[in-house]
């Protein structure tokens, strides 16, 4: 059973998300629907008639609660290039996805668009639809919505990061946005209790969380540890406790005192 913590949803705001998008005329937030009919805030941007774009759309600061691999999941719908009458040769069906690791910083409208044009974004991935859609698809409001996810890590530079979107040309919206974090969920195994614990900064790593005996058991092989893997799941059982002397097993991971007959 794996657990994900949700650090950011686009899909549960009420209000506008306030992202910064520069230059002026690139992406713009509109609210919108999705296929539930669901009001949500969306992104898009469609300045497929005018050669050499390059927008850009900056989220609001996200803390990412010490987690050292966050996953970004992002549904969106990218008009076909064929679709569009006398479109451009520029017209692009893809997106770049970045990131910046930061300190919590002062409003982000106070260090203006010339300073983030110039901060040191790292790349995530170039996104593509699996299935771009034409417009005849919306006659009956029927839209074709592409969900990937991607992660990214180390994360170790700062309480938090910024995500950007980066639109070299397409034609798309940005429908929601969710970003989250995996870890293994609190297990009691061979008599012994493990606590929460965050996935690594790799999508392999092996996270060991040291376990304790649960109430009336004893350590009889140790160390007691388990591995928190990549996937938030539990791995490689290492030692174990076993009830004292005067208890038993009781469904499962209990050690009762045991009843005189």
């Amino acid at each position: 059973l794996t657990v994900t913590a949700t650090v950011m949803d686009t899909r549960t705001a009420t209000a506008e998300l306030g992202w910064i998008s520069f230059p002026a005329n690139g992406w713009e937030e509109v609210s919108g629907y999705d296929e539930n009919l669901n009001t949500i805030r969306t992104y898009q941007v469609c300045n497929v008639f005018e050669p050499s774009q390059n927008n850009w759309l900056l989220t609001t600061y996200i803390d990412r609660r010490a987690a050292q691999r966050i996953y970004v999941e992002i549904r969106f719908t990218v008009r076909d290039c064929a679709s569009i009458p006398s479109v451009l040769g520029s017209c692009k069906e893809t997106f770049n996805l970045y990131y910046l690791e930061t300190e919590r910083t002062l409003s982000q409208g106070i260090k203006g668009v010339e300073y983030w044009a110039n901060a040191p974004f790292l790349k995530v991935d170039t996104i593509a639809a699996d299935e771009s859609f034409s417009q005849v698809d919306f006659g009956g409001r029927l839209m074709k919505v592409n969900t990937e996810v991607r992660s990214f890590g180390p994360l170790s530079k700062g309480r938090g990061f910024h995500l950007a979107f980066q639109d070299l040309g397409a034609c798309m919206s940005l429908l929601a946005v969710r970003v989250f974090y995996k870890k293994c969920p609190s297990v009691v195994q061979n008599f012994a209790f493990f606590p929460e614990t965050l996935t690594g900064a790799e999508s392999t790593s092996l996270v060991i969380a040291r376990g304790s005996c649960i109430p009336n058991a004893e350590e009889v092989d140790v160390p007691i540890k388990l591995y928190c893997n990549g996937d938030g799941e539990w791995m490689v059982p290492i030692g174990s406790c076993s009830c004292k002397a005067g208890y038993e097993p009781d469904n499962g991971n209990v050690c009762r005192g045991k009843s005189l007959h």
